[in-house]
């Protein structure tokens, strides 16, 4: 079932909703959980490699083990491997689409984007029934770029729509980084020159997470902590029909006030998970319910 979501519900991805143009509207099915504010996009070529798939694949499931949501765009090659290993680690995935979402393209992605529905979300800005058109993928490009942290791209010739993702990453202030791969391959002049340009160089997840704001990299969980369907649990946004939620939500807002309290304080007091606390930070930031002051620490606003 596609659910249809504006900015004003609490479901609404808080990282996407801080990005100027936002879209209006979200369709998605699935689940979008707070913790997908930890999130990392992986892109690249549709022909990729066996090389650019494997490091794909793998870097996406290091990522996914840690709580890190891996976000693509569902696409042939890289993506489609990036979507692989997420789930292959039991972690969450969300793709998003340059059609409606349930005109899955490229179609012999069915039954991936179907796993990805019960491991995560697939999510658009066109309504069901939309056709994969080639001037609706920037706008996905972008969608997926103002989901994430951070955009890793791994192969990309030298116009892939990967680039054009990477470049919005930037105007919108997020970690560009990119794969090196071989000097003779036609699939890494694109990554290459990202790299010459400024995008970190990335080998393993160590250089990812070594790229995300220090508030977040204390969100990552360590790997022997990650029990069996810990990944794909659906944890309710403050907005969600799930007591649950909304307890860690009220929690959370509780455990900030007048006094100015670093993000561990907030996770003692509450007894909310860190990874948890954070995305709930940053949506109460949104909200207008707290700010954050210098030294990344919390005070609950005027108005809250």
């Amino acid at each position: 079932m596609t659910r249809r979501l504006t900015p004003l519900h609490a479901d609404y991805p808080a990282l996407l909703r801080e990005c100027a143009d936002h879209p209006q509207v979200l369709y998605v099915r699935g689940t979008l959980c707070a913790e997908d504010a930890l999130a990392v996009a992986v892109v690249g070529s549709r022909r990729a490699t066996p090389y650019g798939a494997s490091v794909a694949e793998d870097l996406a499931a290091e990522l996914g083990a840690r709580g890190v949501t891996v976000v693509s765009g569902l696409a042939r090659g890289i993506d489609s491997a990036a979507h692989r290993g997420a789930l292959r680690a039991g972690g969450r995935t969300i793709a998003v689409l340059g059609s409606g979402t349930d005109v899955v393209y490229p179609p012999e992605n069915r039954q991936l984007a179907a796993e990805i529905e019960r491991h995560g979300a697939v999510i658009s800005q066109f309504a069901p029934g939309t056709p994969p058109l080639p001037h609706r993928f920037p706008a996905r490009n972008r969608v997926i770029a103002g989901l994430a942290l951070g955009v890793v791209v791994v192969e990309a010739a030298d116009r892939s729509g990967a680039l054009i993702t990477a470049r919005l990453a930037a105007e919108l202030g997020r970690e560009v980084m990119a794969v090196p791969g071989r000097v003779t391959s036609p699939q890494s002049r694109g990554t290459h020159e990202l790299i010459r340009d400024g995008a970190a160089l990335v080998q393993n997840w160590q250089d990812v997470l070594a790229e995300l704001p220090a508030r977040w990299r204390a969100c990552v969980r360590p790997v022997d902590a990650v029990k069996p369907g810990d990944g794909v649990r659906a944890a309710s946004s403050p907005g969600h029909e799930d007591e649950a939620g909304r307890a860690d939500w009220r929690a959370v807002l509780s455990a900030v006030g007048e006094v100015p309290s670093s993000m561990d304080d907030v996770i003692a007091r509450s007894g909310v998970g860190s990874g948890r606390t954070a995305a709930l930070l940053l949506e109460l930031e949104l909200e207008g319910r707290i700010r954050q002051i210098e030294g990344r620490r919390f005070v609950k606003a005027e108005r809250a």
